[in-house]
């Protein structure tokens, strides 16, 4: 029983050693973590758009118009205004009168390019890329 122990002594005692941090200390200290990335257009659609226009795009009748394919994109910076600014009123979309309150969005010029890239970009409609210079364009000219 003594050989037995003392024959598995130095497996144990390194196994011991290995699993108890021999490793490198990490160079990054923890208040000076990674910054989490941007959220995607995606994301951002689906916490601030997606309640009223719906996952699909298509709004929801005689309430809040469509995104797909909307002819209403076709000036992207009025898009960009009526993002900043929010609107109430009647809106003619793809033919439909349209008359609800779309409140502003308290977006940075960054997160509203991507969304409105992400809906330029999907529910059929194929316009352009948003920038956040664009956006802060727009939001200057207010």
């Amino acid at each position: 029983m003594k050989k037995i122990f003392l024959a598995a002594m130095p497996a144990v005692i390194a196994l011991l050693v290995t699993s108890c941090g021999n490793q490198p200390a990490s160079t990054e200290h923890p208040a000076m973590a990674s910054k989490p990335a941007a959220p995607t257009g995606a994301e951002i659609y689906k916490t601030t758009c997606v309640a009223c226009h719906q996952a699909n795009g298509e709004g929801m009748p005689n309430t809040y118009p469509p995104l797909a394919k909307s002819d209403y994109l076709a000036d992207k910076n009025a898009v960009i205004k009526q993002v900043l600014k929010g609107s109430s009123g009647a809106i003619t979309v793809n033919g439909k009168e349209y008359n609800n309150t779309m409140p502003p969005q308290q977006l940075s010029d960054d997160d509203m390019a991507a969304v409105l890239t992400y809906v330029y970009s999907n529910f059929g409609n194929s316009g352009p890329a948003v920038t956040a210079a664009d956006v802060k364009s727009v939001r200057a000219a207010l």
